[in-house]
């Protein structure tokens, strides 16, 4: 058993959507959503809000991109006068990466906005960033950080957010 797969779990309180459904947001919405995202919704429509870890993330018919459900986020972040950033400083991840440094404002507004804002933090994933496996980048944005905290992809982040939640090594 995985952290991911008890997470998957814990999610479960709130039943999840079915094939046909996903697919229908991906209809909406223009685009195949990345696989951990899809495995995520098969177990959970959401995260209940009274188990979450991290921002309530949105049932999906709730899900939008970020220029359309948060045009003040997307227009607002960054200076077109910062220098660009370097592929090899881009894909660092971990706890070796420096979000305030190495963060593409420009894609903001292409993101996937997935969860509700709280506390000053949001979930989005970045469709402009994708793995060889379908996997789309995912950003903790959050006021206490200047920047984006990214992963590689959505069950990155969930999978690290939950470990530190259980106290556990990811």
């Amino acid at each position: 058993m995985t952290i991911w797969d008890d997470l998957l779990r814990a999610a479960a309180r709130r039943p999840g959507i079915g094939e046909d459904v996903v697919r229908a947001h991906e209809e909406r919405l223009g685009v195949r959503l990345p696989p951990s995202y899809r495995e995520f919704l098969a177990a959970a429509d959401g995260w209940d809000p009274q188990t979450a870890l991290c921002p309530p993330l949105r049932r999906p018919a709730e899900v939008g991109w970020t220029r359309d459900v948060d045009p003040d986020l997307a227009e607002g972040w960054g200076d077109d006068d910062d220098p660009p950033v370097s592929d090899d400083d881009y894909f660092t991840y971990g706890p070796e990466q420096d979000c305030t440094l190495h963060f593409r404002p420009g894609y903001l507004p292409a993101t996937l906005h997935v969860s509700d804002w709280d506390d000053g933090q949001v979930i989005l994933l970045n469709p402009e960033i994708v793995t060889p496996d379908g996997e789309w980048e995912a950003w903790d944005l959050a006021t206490w950080h200047p920047g984006a905290v990214r992963y590689r992809s959505f069950r990155d982040l969930l999978v690290e957010v939950y470990a530190d939640a259980l106290g556990q090594p990811n």
